[in-house]
């Protein structure tokens, strides 16, 4: 038998370290070991295929496990690692229909256990009707809900993307929606002035917003369902709950190993995705922590998109090749309903923690030129170091046009420019998709202005 790679794990980081170890190194023994019944799915796609943009579950899954088991890969489907063993390099696994047990042994190890939803610690909060937003069995028991009981009241629990998406995903389902968050405004990924934008456009699509607001339980009927959540504000009733409090690192598994975890409780992991001091266990995707290339901390950013790059190096090394992850700037972009809502590197309490002196600049304008038919309102926030001009964070809201504004600022901190550089980045420019000065360039131009003037 060849060097054998055990994957515990089955979704995008697990599936790309699978594929590209296999590719790379066809005599490679890889073993992936996934719980569920999905493998390489999106999970971001769950509240657009609620909402209805999305017809079958299929085609939120990239690549069936009999798709990857034709490529060589041994994906043994609904079994759990209950225990790792990292001395005597052996997994210890339950199978989920039967209970029954059984060691695996490995020469590499990767960790791709994603994340976990938060859950307040409050009474009733796992009652039935209350739903969380991590797997695709939560978006079919979350469709099952609508189809089957036909609920007129949502309350959805957290304002961040996922609460925003399932949001709009009940009002679009014709449900009188409430969203209740504990922070002062809704997306707190973005600053307070920003989100206040957001607030706004919420609750002009009929979204009842409570922010500041915390939850202090779930009230049942008679029948053990949801019937409420319970506020300090007093009772908001709910024929379904959805939680969008947001995902902490699923490392129990790593901990009891007495694996490194770190400041968020993600495996820290070495440029090659590496276990910080172990040899042959590597780590990727929601359950790591990645290095944060503005502030240069430690951070936790749970993402498809860097679970995937992640997961590809973990690959590569492992197939014998040589691959790095850098790092992140913290890009992410959202919507609700016809709002686009984005973000990267630092907001303003972030660059206080790390000790930046900091300007910020926000601007209004238009998503196309002012005169053009399909020109939408966007505003643009650009936080900067106020002695270099360094671009430190970018904040934009707005409506059509809006969001994917936020790359050239990603590319930007990426490269570590400054505003003043900003101001001649040579961006695509037409009426129907720009002012002759695109809304970046604006605030580029201001923010580089006021850090001269700081000087």
């Amino acid at each position: 038998m060849g060097t054998r790679v055990v994957v515990v794990g089955g979704d995008a980081a697990g599936m790309s370290a699978a594929a590209q170890a296999k590719r790379l190194d066809p005599e490679l023994d890889v073993v992936v070991l996934e719980r569920g019944r999905h493998t390489s799915y999106s999970a971001c796609g769950i509240p657009y295929w609620v909402a209805g943009d999305v017809d079958d579950v299929a085609q939120l899954v990239a690549r069936t496990p009999g798709e990857h088991r034709r490529r060589g890969i041994d994906v043994r489907m609904g079994t759990e690692a209950v225990e790792l063993d990292v001395d005597k390099g052996e997994v210890v696994t339950r199978d989920v229909g039967s209970g029954a047990g059984s060691r695996i042994g490995y020469d590499h190890l990767v960790l791709a256990t994603g994340a976990v939803p938060l859950r307040p610690p409050v009474p009733g909060i796992d009652a039935p009707g209350v739903f969380g937003v991590q797997t695709l069995d939560d978006g079919e028991a979350i469709l099952d809900a609508l189809q089957t009981r036909r609920p007129r009241r949502a309350v959805v629990v957290g304002g961040g993307y996922v609460g925003v998406e399932m949001a709009e995903a009940m009002v679009r389902r014709g449900l009188d929606v409430t969203v209740v968050d504990l922070a002062p405004e809704p997306m707190s990924t973005l600053d307070p002035d920003m989100g206040a934008l957001v607030h706004k456009a919420m609750e002009g699509l009929g979204i009842d917003v409570r922010t500041s607001t915390a939850v202090r339980g779930v009230a049942l009927g008679t029948d053990g369902r949801a019937r409420a959540v319970v506020t300090d504000d007093g009772e908001l009733a709910a024929d379904v709950v959805v939680l969008g409090t947001g995902v902490r690192p699923n490392t129990a598994l790593a901990k009891a190993a007495g694996l490194p975890l770190g400041r968020f409780s993600g495996l820290t992991v070495d440029l090659q995705m590496r276990v910080c001091g172990r040899e042959n266990v590597w780590a990727a995707g929601d359950c790591v922590e990645s290095l944060g290339l503005v502030s240069g901390a430690r951070i936790h950013v749970a993402l498809g998109t860097h679970a995937n790059k992640q997961g590809r190096v973990v690959g590569t090394n492992l197939g014998g090749g040589y691959a790095t992850f850098p790092g992140v700037v913290g890009t992410a972009v959202s919507k609700v309903c016809d709002l686009q809502i984005a973000r990267t590197g630092l907001r303003e309490f972030e660059c206080d923690e790390v000790g930046f002196s900091w300007l910020t600049v926000v601007v209004d304008s238009t998503t196309a030129a002012g005169y053009h038919p399909e020109a939408q309102p966007i505003t643009v926030k650009l936080i900067a170091e106020r002695r270099t001009g360094r671009l430190l964070g970018a904040q934009i809201v707005g409506k059509e046009g809006a969001a994917k504004r936020i790359d050239a600022c990603a590319v930007a901190l990426w490269n570590r420019m400054t505003v003043e550089e900003m101001t001649a980045l040579d961006l695509g420019y037409a009426p129907p998709f720009s002012p002759a000065w695109d809304p970046v360039l604006i605030a580029a131009r201001k923010a580089a202005d006021l850090v001269d003037s700081s000087r």
